[in-house]
């Protein structure tokens, strides 16, 4: 898969160095001298440039690229660098990340955004679902398609202990997609029994997180 990431500084690197570890072709790109710092990440393609302008993701190729991340501090940038990607290249999947939580609404289907990852809000998420049991934390929005990534830890006294997952009516544009069970990860059948302490991953439309919350909770 090949993946053009905007943006050459410490996150960007990052994400960098996970993808090719993981075996993807990568492409940097930063209009900053002083971020090319190609010893960094060695293995990555680089290019010194501004990735707002269409010239710049010509010589990228973009259209190309199976994904873009638009992983730059500048929250105008990333909606723009988006943009672009989407309507003048076509690239399937788009990544952006929100520096200022108050913008967040506007990363979305209409800024060509997929997947809008804001770390204060994932930070803060994390920390809920460290110490929450029963209760719904939102981890990730999914522009495209109106939906979110959400967790729940389910608690022992709810009445779904023991309930097979094909028995459970679960709320209609909602899918379980991953259980968390000491440590494992499990990918749910029908068949398999929910447990006290299990960490349950959905996807789910916003206003169905109630509904959700409501049906694995104590309450």
């Amino acid at each position: 898969m090949r993946v053009a990431i905007a943006g050459a500084g410490a996150v960007g690197r990052s994400i960098a160095g996970e993808l090719l570890e993981n075996g993807h072709e990568v492409l940097l790109i930063d209009k900053t001298p002083e971020a090319i710092k190609v010893e960094s990440v060695p293995q990555a393609e680089w290019l010194l440039a501004d990735a707002c302008e269409i010239s710049s993701l010509d010589e990228a190729a973009l259209q190309r690229c199976n994904v873009v991340i638009a992983a730059t501090g500048d929250d105008k940038v990333n909606l723009v660098v988006s943009l672009l990607a989407k309507t003048e290249y076509g690239v399937p999947r788009v990544v952006a990340r929100v520096n200022n939580p108050k913008n967040e609404w506007l990363f979305n289907e209409a800024w060509g955004v997929d997947v809008a990852v804001s770390t204060p809000r994932l930070m803060s998420a994390l920390v809920e679902e460290a110490v929450s049991v029963g209760d719904l934390v939102r981890l990730m929005r999914f522009s495209q398609g109106d939906a979110n990534l959400v967790e729940l830890t389910l608690p022992e006294d709810t009445p779904l202990v023991g309930t097979r997952v094909g028995d459970v009516a679960w709320p209609v544009d909602t899918a379980l997609v991953t259980i968390i069970r000491e440590g494992r990860v499990l990918v749910p059948s029908k068949d398999d029994s929910l447990e006290a302490g299990d960490e349950l991953l959905f996807v789910a439309a916003p206003d169905r997180e109630e509904e959700l919350e409501d049906l694995l909770s104590s309450r």
